[in-house]
C-alpha cells in the first residue's frame, strides 16, 4: 500500500514534544531510557520507499553533483536507477549477490546504491581511502561478485590497484574474471568514458538491458522483504581490522527517516552532503534521509573540500548541512569564509566524533545554523541512536548528544553488566530496530557485540542524566586509570580546546611503570600560532586536577583520523610507545 509522506513528515513533531515524553526520561534512578513509539516504524523496502517519493515529487530536483555538473529530477534519477538495475540483471547478478562500490562522492555512487537495492543485491561500501591490502581484504571478506569503481581519486589509482591484485583481468573478457587473489570477483565496472581491459564501462551497463530485464524489475522488488540484508558497511577501523556490519532495508529506511525528522527536513529543503557516501553519514542519514522527505541532495565535490562546500551552500541555497567536527572547523577556518552567503542555512547535523563546544557555538552563530543538531551512533546501529532536537536549549545541544531516538532503547552499564545510576559513566548499550543483523559471516564477533538479549555494546563510555540526555565521555578502552584515578580523555580535551591557540587535540593514555598509565596530548595549533609544552601545562595548572594534566604533550601538523573524522588513538598511542621506547609494553 502506498505510504503517505505527509504522515512521515509529522514524525518531526516528536522532536519538539516535551510534555508528551518524546523521549522517556529515566524513572527509576538508573541510566536506562526508551524512545517515543507513537509514530510507527516504516515496514518498507528501499525500492518501495523510493518509488513512492518519485511518484509524489517526480519533477522536482532529487540530486545535484556540483563538481560533475550533473543534476537529476526524481524521475530522471529513477530512470537511471532502473537502467542500471536492469543492466545488473543482464550481467547475471542475482538477489543476495554482493556488489562492491569503490568511489568518492559521484552520481554513479548514488545510482548504484538504489539500483542494487532495487533488485536485492547487497551493496558493499568500500572506503575510498583503501589501498591494496585493505581492498583485497574487503572484497574477499564478503565475497564480492562484482565491483563498481571509479578510475582514480586523489592519490589513489583504483584501476592500477585492481590490476595489481588481479593481473588476470588484462586477458579476461569483461564479466569473466578468474583471479587468484580475488576468487569471488567476476565483474568489474569502471566509471568515466575510457575503456579498460576486462572491465565494463558504467555507461555500457546502463544501456545493456533489454525489455525482459526491465520487465523483471518490479517483480523482483515486490518480492523483497524489509528485513533482508541490503548493505554491508565496514567499520572504520579506529581499533583494529574492519568488520562488515550487515544492515537491512528496515535499518536504513527507518534511521534515515527519524534522523531527518529530527531536523524537520521537508521536500522544500536542500541538504548539502560533503560527508562520504561510503559511510552511514552520507548514505543512511544523507541519501536515504532525503528520500524519506523528498528533499534535494547536494554533493559539493568528490571528496571534502571546504571551499567547494561553502560555494555549493551559497550557490544552491542549501538549507541544511552535514559534517563531522573537523569539516566544520575547516569551513570556519577557510580564508574566504566571510565572502560566502550562508544565510539560507537553517539546520544540519554534526556527528561522527565528539564536537568541541566552541566549534558548535560558531556553527550556530557564524553559519546561521540555529537548528543544528548533534547525532550519535555507530555503523552497527544504522547509525544514529541519540540526537539532539532543533529546539533543545543551546547548552544541551553543545554539551550532549541529545536523547534517545524513537523505537530505540538505551542503557549505560558497569563492568559487571549492571545498569548504572543516572549521571554515572558506563558503557552505552542500545537495542531496537536499528541494530544490525550482525557482522557478515562472523558469528563470534557478532556475539561479542550483541548480547543474548539483543543489546548492542557500543564500547563508548556515556552518562545519561535525569532528563534522558546522553553525554559521551570516551571509549571504554580509552579511559585512563592513572594511579588509581579514572581519567576521561574527552573531559581533558574539552578543557584544552579553551586554549586560544589550540585548533585540534586528542588525549590518550600510554603505559607508565609508576602510575600504570600516563596521559598524553597531541595538539594541532591554529595557523600562525606557536606555543610550548610548558605553556600548555601552565594553562592547565589550577584549572583541572593535577592527575588530569597530560604528562606528555606533542605538537603535530595533523592528527591521524579515519575518512569520517574519527580519531585513531591507537595509532597515536603506538607512536608514543615507540618514541618513548616502551617496547615491552606494546598493546594492540
Amino acid at each position: 500500500m502506498p505510504i503517505n509522506l505527509d504522515e512521515l513528515k509529522n514524525a518531526s513533531n516528536l522532536r519538539g514534544k516535551r510534555d508528551g515524553g518524546s523521549f522517556i526520561a529515566p524513572v527509576d534512578g538508573t541510566a536506562h531510557v526508551s524512545g517515543e513509539r507513537s509514530v510507527p516504524l516504516l515496514n518498507l523496502t528501499i525500492p518501495a520507499l523510493f518509488a513512492d517519493t518519485v511518484g509524489k515529487y517526480g519533477t522536482l530536483d532529487a540530486a545535484v553533483f556540483v563538481e560533475q555538473d550533473k543534476r537529476f529530477t526524481w524521475e530522471e534519477l529513477s530512470e537511471t536507477v532502473d537502467a542500471l538495475a536492469a543492466g545488473f540483471l543482464a550481467l547475471g547478478l542475482e538477489k543476495g549477490d554482493r556488489v562492491g562500490i569503490w568511489s568518492p562522492n559521484r552520481w554513479e555512487w548514488l545510482v548504484t546504491q538504489f539500483a542494487t537495492a532495487r533488485i536485492g543485491l547487497i551493496l558493499v561500501n568500500i572506503n575510498p581511502a583503501y589501498r591494496l591490502v585493505e581492498l583485497e581484504y574487503a572484497l574477499n571478506r564478503v565475497a564480492c561478485r562484482a565491483l563498481v569503481t571509479a578510475a582514480k581519486f586523489r592519490s589513489s589509482d583504483y584501476l592500477g590497484m585492481i590490476e595489481t591484485l588481479a593481473p588476470e583481468i588484462a586477458q579476461a573478457a569483461p564479466g569473466k574474471l578468474e583471479a587468484n587473489r580475488l576468487p569471488a570477483l567476476k565483474i568489474v565496472i569502471r566509471m568515466d568514458e575510457e575503456s579498460s581491459p576486462g572491465m565494463f564501462n558504467f555507461a555500457d551497463v546502463l544501456a545493456m538491458a533489454g525489455r525482459d530485464e526491465h520487465d523483471r524489475l518490479d517483480r523482483i522488488s515486490d518480492g523483497l522483504k524489509p528485513d533482508d540484508a541490503i548493505n554491508i558497511q565496514f567499520t572504520s577501523g579506529t581499533t583494529g581490522a574492519p568488520k562488515g556490519a550487515t544492515l537491512t532495508h528496515n535499518n536504513i529506511v527507518n534511521n534515515g527517516n527519524f534522523v531527518t525528522a529530527a531536523i524537520r527536513l521537508t521536500v522544500d529543503d536542500l541538504l548539502c552532503i560533503p560527508v562520504p557516501l561510503y559511510h552511514c553519514f552520507g548514505m543512511s542519514m544523507g541519501t536515504m534521509g532525503c528520500v524519506t522527505k523528498g528533499a534535494t541532495m547536494v554533493f559539493p565535490s568528490e571528496g571534502f573540500d571546504a571551499g567547494a562546500t561553502l560555494k555549493a551552500v551559497a550557490t544552491e541555497r542549501c538549507t541544511a548541512l552535514y559534517g563531522v567536527p573537523t569539516m566544520f572547523v575547516g569551513l570556519l577556518d577557510h580564508p574566504d569564509f566571510q565572502s560566502f552567503d550562508l544565510t539560507s542555512l537553517r539546520t544540519g547535523i554534526m556527528a561522527g566524533s565528539p564536537c568541541p563546544i566552541e566549534v558548535m557555538k560558531k556553527v550556530v552563530s557564524l553559519m546561521h545554523m540555529a537548528e543544528v543538531t548533534i547525532a550519535y551512533g555507530m555503523t552497527e546501529t544504522s547509525p544514529v541512536s541519540f540526537q539532539s532536537s532543533v529546539d533543545d536549549p543551546l547548552e544541551k545541544r553543545v554539551s550532549t548528544v541529545g536523547r534517545v531516538h524513537p523505537h530505540v532503547e538505551a542503557k549505560a552499564i558497569d563492568a559487571e553488566g549492571t545498569t548504572v545510576a543516572v549521571g554515572a559513566p558506563g558503557e552505552l548499550c542500545t537495542r531496537g530496530y536499528s541494530v544490525m543483523k550482525g557482522y557478515w559471516d562472523d558469528e563470534q564477533k557478532t556475539r561479542e557485540a550483541i548480547d543474548a538479549d539483543g543489546w548492542m555494546h557500543t564500547g563508548d563510555l556515556a552518562t545519561i542524566d535525569a532528563e534522558g540526555y546522553c553525554n559521551i565521555v570516551g571509549r571504554v578502552k580509552d579511559m585512563v586509570i592513572r594511579g588509581g584515578e579514572n581519567v576521561y580523555p574527552r573531559e581533558v580535551e574539552e578543557f584544552l580546546y579553551r586554549h586560544p591557540k589550540v585548533k585540534e587535540v586528542q588525549v590518550f593514555g600510554i603505559p607508565d611503570p609508576k602510575y600504570g598509565e600516563e596521559l598524553c596530548a597531541w595538539i594541532v595549533l591554529k595557523p600562525g600560532q606557536i606555543t610550548t609544552e610548558q605553556e600548555i601545562k601552565a594553562f592547565c595548572a589550577g584549572q583541572i586536577a593535577h592527575f588530569k594534566i597530560p604528562r606528555y604533550i606533542r605538537f603535530r601538523t595533523e592528527l591521524p583520523m579515519t575518512v569520517t573524522g574519527k580519531p585513531q588513538k591507537f595509532l597515536m598511542r603506538q607512536a608514543m610507545i615507540d618514541e618513548l621506547g616502551l617496547v615491552t609494553q606494546k598493546t594492540a
